[in-house]
């Protein structure tokens, strides 16, 4: 009587190596991250620049920013500054180096498909795809939504989330909520954009993040940090797993609701008061675009670190 050979564990470079399999609820999660991403930013549009109830509440929030702008824009001018079209080129360069020095050919991908992708998305989106209708609303001076600057910070962070190794992600991914919130609110302090195009810009690079992702799902190639040992963990049925993340991602997405609970609440509010003059209902508007713009930072980071996790949390059949 014979006994069965053991498995083994093959070499990515060896031509009789089983194709990893391709992890297709990450796949699927991933594309429908990306299309309901793309689906809110049709939302936005729809309800709070197509609209002139929508119109009205922002308008408000435009106008609800000018009490204690004096004080609030020394801080947030220094933040809007390192946003700029050179530091995206720097970012970018820098992380192509990053993947490449670690022999990330496929991570190099990611990280132009994310950035590039988005950006040049928003530019689109903003200046051909979508424009702003003249409903009788003050401050109609063209469409934008999406905001620039939020997608510049959005997907410099993204990117961050992409290149750290493992164990980093989760601090990736508070830094990356952290300062694409603050250089949203920036944006609103300044005047510059309304909350919608804030909240449109991050569900752009949640988008196109989602799709690097289902790269990574589609093409798993060799284990992050593809020593013989980790090859031979995940050979067994044994799962990377990220300390930290699950709970990194659950305390960002308590935020999120915790911040949107009253954004909507003051949403309402908004829309029902007509008209928006006194002090108090412009700053009920500015206040809970503040808090919208902090709600959707904190989810679309909670869900790319899950799907990031996710995406390269996979195993290999062997022969």
């Amino acid at each position: 009587m014979t006994s069965a050979s053991p498995s083994r564990v093959l070499s990515p470079r060896d031509p009789g190596r089983a194709a990893p399999a391709p992890a297709r609820g990450v796949l699927v999660a991933a594309l429908l991250v990306a299309a309901v991403s793309a689906a809110g930013i049709w939302l936005c549009w729809r309800v709070f620049v197509d609209t002139w109830a929508g119109q009205r509440v922002e308008w408000a929030a435009l106008q609800g920013a000018r009490y204690g702008q004096s004080q609030l824009w020394s801080v947030a001018e220094r933040v809007l500054d390192v946003v700029s079209v050179g530091f995206i080129a720097v970012v970018l360069v820098a992380a192509v180096l990053i993947a490449l020095v670690r022999r990330r050919w496929s991570l190099a991908v990611q990280v132009a498909v994310l950035m590039v992708g988005a950006n040049v998305t928003t530019r689109v989106v903003k200046g051909v795809l979508l424009d702003r209708p003249d409903l009788g609303v003050a401050g109609t001076w063209g469409n934008t939504l999406p905001s620039g600057h939020t997608t510049a910070a959005a997907s410099i962070s993204a990117v961050l989330l992409l290149v750290v190794p493992a164990r980093a992600r989760p601090w990736a991914a508070v830094l990356g909520a952290a300062y694409t919130a603050a250089t949203g609110v920036s944006t609103l302090v300044g005047q510059w954009h309304r909350p919608s195009d804030v909240v449109a810009a991050v569900l752009v690079v949640v988008a196109w993040g989602a799709l690097a992702c289902a790269l990574v799902a589609r093409h798993p190639g060799r284990p992050a940090g593809g020593t013989p040992t980790a090859e031979l963990a995940l050979a067994q049925g044994g799962r990377r797993t990220v300390p930290g993340s699950r709970t990194t991602a659950l305390v960002l997405g308590v935020v999120a609701v915790v911040a949107a609970v009253p954004a909507l609440v003051t949403l309402r509010r908004s829309w029902a008061t007509v008209p928006l003059e006194t002090r108090g209902d412009l700053l009920v508007a500015y206040g809970g675009g503040v808090l919208g713009v902090v709600a959707a930072s904190c989810a679309g980071f909670a869900v790319l670190l899950v799907l990031r996790d996710a995406a390269t949390a996979r195993t290999v059949r062997t022969g």
